[in-house]
């Protein structure tokens, strides 16, 4: 009874985080109402996402209380780590990404993506997940909830850790949007990482690729750096980049892991014109 009813609380507050949009807001700006200018804006807007940030507090602090058992957890959220699933192991990852494209002008669009994923350990090396995609664009004119299409990856560790100068892994995905109008794109992965005490690096060098020469090519990184404070507490830094597109952004990560289920934490701000000028996510898994 004490499960079902957790279960319930974190349908109730995923429902209000995630689903409910704040209709009442728009509607008064639909209709007329002289929107908000200069400070009083940027003050409007940092209420919203404060609320929505609130909202995910409470989310984490209901889900602290299901009993599940230990989990891979990551220490990043934009990058990845020398790791994969163990063999006959699975978890389930819940993925949000907010982009703010102007933050002086925040009401004139952001996007909320969501994204679930399946994990599945092969052997002790080799694991392959498949994602499901969702995103809500929101305007000044409209709001705007679809699905976009699904994702199917596998990763492959070479050795264990410190078999190497770096630990090496290679990842591969496959992305199909789910409009016929986007390019399906192929996205290969060079992992290269280092423990060095209780410090972490990692650098993901990234090639996406359209496939039947539809999408073009786009070449980024992801780079961290991270200090485990704790077994359950890492802190640190991430930047990440798309060479082809000129956009690049700094900041920091957190995360945090029980016995339970895992939870990470980070936050981008762009450092040029082209960028957006924040960028947040947040990442829950949960293995069984």
């Amino acid at each position: 009874m004490v499960r079902k009813a957790q279960e319930h609380d974190i349908i109730s507050v995923f429902y209000a985080v995630i689903v409910i949009p704040e209709r009442r807001k728009r509607m008064t700006e639909k209709k007329g109402v002289r929107s908000m200018a200069g400070k009083e804006r940027d003050s409007s807007m940092l209420l919203t996402v404060t609320k929505r940030l609130g909202c995910y507090v409470m989310l984490f602090l209901v889900l602290s209380g299901i009993n599940v058992v230990n989990a891979d957890r990551r220490g990043y959220v934009w990058t990845y780590e020398y790791m994969t699933m163990p063999k006959g192991h699975s978890e389930v990852e819940y993925y949000l990404t907010h982009k703010v494209r102007d933050f002086h002008n925040y009401e004139n669009k952001n996007t909320w993506q969501h994204q679930v994923e399946y994990e599945y350990g092969l052997t002790d090396r080799w694991d392959i997940a498949v994602y499901q995609r969702w995103q809500q664009t929101n305007t000044a004119a409209d709001d705007n909830f679809e699905y976009t299409g699904t994702k199917v990856r596998t990763r492959y560790r070479f050795g264990e850790k410190g078999m190497y100068l770096l630990d090496p892994l290679l990842y591969l995905e496959y992305i199909k949007p789910d409009s016929s109008a986007a390019p399906e794109i192929l996205e290969g992965k060079l992992i290269l990482a280092k423990d060095i005490g209780k410090f972490n690096v990692a650098y993901n060098q990234i090639l996406k690729v359209g496939i039947n020469n539809e999408g073009g090519n786009e070449d980024e990184y992801a780079l961290g750096l991270n200090h485990e404070f704790s077994p359950s507490w890492k802190v640190g830094l991430e930047s990440t980049g798309n060479y082809t597109e000129d956009k690049f952004y700094f900041g920091p990560t957190v995360s945090w892991a029980s016995e339970k289920f895992w939870v990470g934490f980070g936050a981008l701000r762009g450092l040029n014109d082209r960028s957006d000028d924040l960028r947040f996510r947040l990442i829950v898994g949960f293995p069984f």
